[in-house]
């Protein structure tokens, strides 16, 4: 009886530690398996369409997010610290904005998003953005002009790693410079010409009275607009031609003094003297780039995109063919006044110190490799390196790069930057119709823009430090 009831409380007994064994088993299996699972970190790249292609559009299957893919799994193959998957999403620039906010409202911003400084800036003032101070090395400084640098640093700190730009200029129409009798003045065909202001204002007056009519019907010298906020960097170009700074040290618009008053006189003056389109209060830049391809304007607006677009317009018969040059914005100094938008990859504050960490070593990865910065010339390349080694195949470059030096941050990295926008262009109108003194709309764009920053100044991080 004994043996029996110990026979069987020992099968219970080693039921039991079977059945307890086999539940530490599959616990310390589960346990592996989460933790390999979470030594995997997940990458979310966010970017807008850029070019398509890795290097080059003509490669097969080439799309948007070719690039950031085949980066993504160089990456993940070459990296050593984690495993990685890097997942790319195109987003449409039009959502950008609100895709970014819903996300950031609910704590799910990207990780890594490439795109323009210019249209990215407020997300380092609302401290969405981490510092990349600690990825930029010494050799990428001395390869990329410092104008780009001052364009991605926000007070101390650099937020975006500049990989390529695209520069803004004149565009004129050689023909009718030619018909004009104004052959001197047009540079070579892949040359950024660069005229004195004299020189322009004798330009801009003989193409007004020596353009054939019977040639170019209903043609202006120059475009101007001001319906709008599109297109606005080159009024604010125009805006520093007198040696206005714009800017103070502290982020102020300074635009209203001697300098900003002549610039606005002088615009108000080439209007009033018939030198441009006429009502330009109610032009708009499409308006004023249309003109310009259907030959109705000698001198434009353009960039390096622009400027590639209307030579393909030409090309396949969707606008009259002509002979399209390039011309930098002049100044009374007599030096160019050049602004480009840099494009570059900026990482998200996703609270996450590891994903933060792997995500600025891949911003640096694709912004630094020998063989992913190639892919800059799709655009136009920030790192002189660059526009070196294809400046045969692409012979702008060597142009742009020239005018490295003379490169003005237009937005000033301020805060607010988006809203300032809205301000200027009531104040040209109001300056084009009569409805103000040249000084009258310097010193309100100044005092309302002022205003837009001050409160802007109040809730940006960059100015809290």
């Amino acid at each position: 009886m004994f043996q029996r009831r110990y026979f069987a409380t020992a099968i219970a007994i080693l039921f039991v530690l079977s059945v307890l064994a086999g539940c530490t088993s599959t616990s310390t299996d589960s346990s592996k398996s989460s933790s390999s699972s979470s030594d995997v970190v997940e990458l979310k790249v966010w970017l807008t369409p850029q070019w398509k292609g890795v290097l080059d559009a003509s490669e097969d299957g080439a799309d948007y997010d070719s690039f950031f893919k085949h980066a993504g799994e160089r990456f993940a193959a070459e990296y050593k610290e984690h495993n990685v998957k890097v997942n790319v999403e195109v987003i449409a620039g039009e959502q950008r904005d609100e895709l970014l906010n819903v996300n950031l409202n609910g704590g799910t911003p990207p990780d890594v998003f490439f795109e323009s400084v210019f249209a990215m800036g407020d997300y380092a003032h609302r401290g969405a953005l981490v510092s990349l101070n600690d990825i930029v090395d010494e050799e990428s400084k001395k390869d990329i002009a410092q104008g780009y640098w001052d364009s991605v640093t926000f007070g101390e700190d650099v937020y975006f790693f500049p990989f390529s730009h695209n520069p803004g200029t004149l565009a004129y129409n050689a023909d009718m410079f030619k018909a004009a009798g104004l052959d001197e003045y047009i540079g070579g065909e892949y040359e950024i010409k660069t005229w004195t202001l004299a020189d322009y204002e004798k330009i801009l007056n003989k193409l007004k009275s020596d353009i054939p009519k019977d040639q170019y019907s209903n043609a202006y010298p120059m475009g101007l607009y001001a319906l709008n906020n599109q297109g606005d960097t080159w009024n604010l170009a125009y805006l520093r031609m007198f040696g206005n700074q714009f800017f103070d040290n502290n982020g102020n618009l300074i635009i209203d003094d001697a300098n900003g008053v002549k610039a606005a006189n002088w615009l108000k003056k080439i209007y009033d003297d018939g030198l441009t389109n006429p009502g330009v209060e109610s032009v708009s830049s499409n308006d004023v780039n249309a003109m310009f391809q259907n030959q109705q304007l000698a001198i434009s607006f353009t960039n390096a995109i622009l400027f590639n677009n209307a030579k393909a317009d030409m090309e396949s018969g969707k606008a009259p063919k002509f002979d399209i040059r390039l011309a930098n914005i002049p100044s009374e100094s007599g030096d160019p006044l050049s602004f480009t938008y840099v494009t570059g990859a900026t990482v998200f504050d996703t609270k996450d110190e590891t994903r933060i960490k792997v995500s600025k070593d891949f911003v640096k990865f694709i912004s630094t490799d020998a063989e992913l910065v190639k892919a800059s010339k799709n655009g136009v390349p920030v790192r002189t390196s660059v526009a070196n080694e294809f400046k045969s195949e692409k012979p702008y470059f060597e142009a742009y790069s020239a005018n490295d030096p003379y490169m003005f941050n237009f937005t000033g990295n301020v805060p607010g930057y988006s809203q300032l926008r809205q301000v200027l262009y009531p104040e040209l109108q109001a300056l084009y119709t009569g409805g103000k003194t040249a000084e009258q709309a310097v010193k309100d764009y100044e005092t309302k823009g002022n205003e837009v920053i001050e409160e802007s100044k109040a809730d940006s991080v960059i100015y809290k430090k």
